[in-house]
Formats: C-alpha cells, sequence, structure tokens
C-alpha cells in the first residue's frame, strides 16, 4: 500500500483521467452486446468471467511491475472486502434490470448514479453541493434519458420488479464511486483497489452463478454453464479483451481519478460514456443517432462543461485565497 496518489482536489489532471475513463467504459456495452448476440452467454456468467479474467491480469501484471501494489494492509481487509461486494451487486443489479424492463431504461436508471453520487458525497464525505452540481445533474440525467431512448412510447411498459433494480443498480453505482474516493482517503492505490474489488467481486458473481440458477435472470443454470463458449475461441479471445481493455483501463482510470477529483464531479463526468457508445456503435455497427438522441448528447456535454467551469472558478478563488493568506471556504 502507498499513499503516493493521496492529494488535494487537481482538477487539471483530474479531468482529462475522468474523460479518457469515460471513452474507454464506453466500449463495454459494444463487446458484451456481440458477446451476447453472436453467443448467447448467460450475462451472470459473462459478468463473472470478465472480473475474473480483470482480477488475474491486473495480479500478474502488478506482481511483474510492481509486486507491493498487490499487497494490502490488514486493516484494508474488511474495506476492500465491501467493496468488491458492492460491484457485485451493482453488476448484479443492473444486468437484472436489463433482463426485466430493457437496456435503455435501466441505462437511464443506473445513470441515476449522478444524482445518488453528489447526494452522498454531501451527507458522507462533506463534500460540497453548490447549484451548479444540482444543475449539472439535472442536465446530465435529462440528457442520458434522451440519448438511451427511454421517451420511446414502446418502453414504457415497465415492471415494478425491473424498476426498482434499476434504481438500486444507480444506487449501487454511487456505493461504488464513493468507496473509490474512501479509498484513496485511506491511502489506497487505485490499482490495487481494482485488483482486490474485482477478485471479490468475481468469487461473489461464482457463487451468484452457482446457487442462482432459476433464481436470478442470466445466471448459469448449471455449473457445466460456466463453460458456455466451450471450444468458441474467438468468443474467449473478445471476453478477455472486454476484461483488459474497457473493464482493466476504464475501472482503473476511474478509480484513479477519483484520487483528484470528488465522487460527484467524477460520477457526472462519466454520464459522458453513453454519447461515446453511440458515437462508437454509429461508426462500427452502423447505428445511428437520432436528433432527440443528439440533443441529449448536448445536454450530457453541457452539464459536465458547466460542471468544469465552476469547479475552475472555485480553485482560482481558492488560489487567490491562499496566496493573501485567507484560508479559503
Amino acid at each position: 500500500m502507498t499513499k503516493d496518489f493521496v492529494g488535494p482536489d487537481t482538477p487539471a489532471r483530474g479531468y482529462p483521467i475522468a474523460l479518457a475513463s469515460a471513452a474507454v467504459l464506453s466500449l463495454t456495452a459494444i463487446l458484451i452486446r456481440h458477446l451476447t448476440l453472436a453467443y448467447h452467454i448467460p450475462p451472470l456468467v459473462l459478468a463473472f468471467w470478465r472480473d475474473t479474467f480483470t482480477a488475474l491480469l491486473l495480479f500478474v501484471i502488478l506482481r511483474v511491475r510492481r509486486p507491493a501494489l498487490s499487497r494490502i494492509a490488514v486493516r484494508d481487509i474488511r474495506f476492500l472486502a465491501a467493496y468488491g461486494l458492492v460491484l457485485a451487486g451493482f453488476n448484479s443489479l443492473w444486468t437484472l434490470s436489463v433482463a426485466l424492463v430493457g437496456a435503455a431504461i435501466s441505462t437511464v436508471l443506473a445513470y441515476s448514479s449522478a444524482g445518488f453520487t453528489v447526494l452522498m458525497g454531501r451527507w458522507l464525505l462533506k463534500e460540497r453541493l453548490s447549484l451548479a452540481k444540482l444543475l449539472a445533474v439535472a442536465s446530465t440525467l435529462g440528457g442520458c434519458v434522451l440519448v438511451s431512448g427511454a421517451l420511446d412510447a414502446s418502453l414504457q411498459k415497465s415492471s415494478v420488479p425491473g424498476i426498482l433494480a434499476g434504481v438500486l443498480s444507480g444506487l449501487g453505482y454511487a456505493g461504488y464511486t464513493l468507496m473509490g474516493r474512501a479509498a484513496s482517503r485511506r491511502g489506497l492505490n487505485p490499482w490495487t483497489t481494482v485488483l482486490y474489488t474485482f477478485g471479490v467481486a468475481s468469487i461473489v458473481l461464482g457463487i451468484f452463478n452457482l446457487f442462482g440458477g432459476g433464481i436470478l435472470p442470466g445466471a448459469a443454470a448449471r455449473p457445466a454453464d460456466f463453460l458456455w463458449l466451450g471450444n468458441a475461441w474467438k468468443g474467449w479471445g473478445v471476453l478477455f479483451l472486454l476484461a483488459a481493455g474497457p473493464t482493466l483501463a476504464g475501472f482503473g482510470l476511474y478509480n484513479l481519478s477519483l484520487v483528484y477529483l470528488p465522487a460527484g464531479v467524477v460520477n457526472l463526468i462519466v454520464t459522458l460514456e453513453p454519447v461515446f457508445t453511440a458515437a462508437i456503435a454509429a461508426a462500427f455497427l452502423g447505428e445511428r443517432l437520432s436528433a432527440v438522441q443528439i440533443a441529449g448528447g448536448l445536454l450530457i456535454i453541457g452539464g459536465v462543461a458547466l460542471l468544469r467551469i465552476h469547479e475552475g472558478r472555485r480553485d482560482a478563488r481558492r488560489r487567490d485565497s491562499a496566496s493573501e493568506g485567507v484560508n479559503p471556504k
């Protein structure tokens, strides 16, 4: 464990890292869409292998490059175990919501995490709650609704359990974000937290698949389903790419950005992910953005821009106050 990453909020570093995280994470939906359409792999089995490959790959990289980061203090074990449980719960709830109400509505509900994170960051981590943040929350959530197509009348027949699962997934995503911020305050290296949270999540998802057949939608019906892809080596390759690319790099950058920025700010920036995903889908899958989706993308970008301007002005005032010997609020 090291404390090199702990420091004051520095948007000049944090914003580019958070934006890169959103761009990389946006590839997740593209690869998952390919795997589910081409191989019909059960969602929770896919999630299990994704988390397992991520943890194993990062463990090997850290043991070779920086062995110290693969070790943790005894006092951090319980925290990281809880962090991994939150990650596994978020993944499972989001998958359940997708199964019950579809990808569009479940995605919007998951991105309700922006509002949860800002509010919970205020209550739990004492982060500032300003009018600019509230306006940014409204703008980004509104943009997510438009980009996802959730206003389509054909998508309004939603079940109460599916909506509840989606809202809880947003709460879980917010919890994951806040715990990442807490991990940086504890002095945990972001890559160490990714290693152990995904390791714990893979174990939990393994248990879900072993005992959730017939209970949890998308779980393995029998142990043999763990090897669903069989000898489909291209499928295993795509699954490994999913773990090594958007999952490992995306979540690593996400956790790293939490070192430099408040949890609510990071969560708002990453709501750009649907915009990136839509652009990639248009370029490589032939999916075209409608006028409504373009308007939603502009709302998301506008919300992030508003937040960036607000934080920049606040930091300028802080520097001016510090140079004058005044303790800034």
